[in-house]
């Protein structure tokens, strides 16, 4: 629970650097260069434009401070997956944006700050971070700690030797598990005395 904490902790303030790289970029790029005025889709494109930039920015802060504790991945494996997670925030955050300046009709500067900005990326950034956390960064977290190799059992006893591994026949083997010619070699002298008195 203590991780959960800190992870949302370092997640809200890396996003909330995110956010001003976001807003700062799209308001200027609405402003100018992509208004409604000069370019219908102008708005849509530099919300992307804004993002984009944004979702580096996290990249950096998630991978380095905020889940800095799990193991990195193959690079181009965990950058694709941090990608698709962070695509699918942006379509989050542009749904709501189309939404309000295209269907409802609320076509200004405030309007559209308020559904990307504000409805969009609350919605976002709890996709995000639910994706972040339980797919982009899942390795097992790194232990300062060093490895204490588990006891491993006993290895068990050989069984003792068949007849087939002393290359006599299984049939010649007897009840103590030698061939009749090992147990006469396995008499003992005080026994061979007592058979030859017999």
């Amino acid at each position: 629970m203590r991780l959960l904490i800190t992870q949302l902790s370092r997640f809200g303030l890396v996003g909330s650097v995110g956010l001003v790289i976001d807003v700062v970029i799209f308001n200027i790029l609405r402003t100018t260069i992509l208004a409604p005025e000069v370019l219908h889709e102008g708005p849509v494109l530099a919300k992307v434009a804004s993002t984009a930039v944004a979702i580096v920015a996290n990249w950096l802060g998630n991978r380095y401070w905020t889940f800095r504790r799990t193991k990195l991945q193959h690079p181009v494996r965990e950058g694709l997956k941090f990608g698709l997670v962070s695509l699918g925030g942006i379509l989050i955050g542009l749904s709501c944006l189309v939404v309000s300046h295209y269907v409802l009709g609320f076509t200004s500067l405030l309007a559209d700050n308020i559904s990307s900005n504000v409805i969009g990326l609350v919605l976002g950034t709890v996709f995000r971070f639910w994706g972040y956390r339980t797919w982009v960064f899942v390795q097992e977290p790194l232990n300062d700690e060093p490895l204490v190799a588990a006891p491993t059992a006993a290895a068990p006893a050989t069984a003792p030797a068949t007849g087939a591994a002393l290359g006599t026949p299984e049939r010649a083997i007897g009840p103590a598990g030698l061939s009749p010619l090992h147990r006469v070699q396995a008499i003992s002298p005080v026994e061979n005395r007592a058979h030859r008195n017999d």
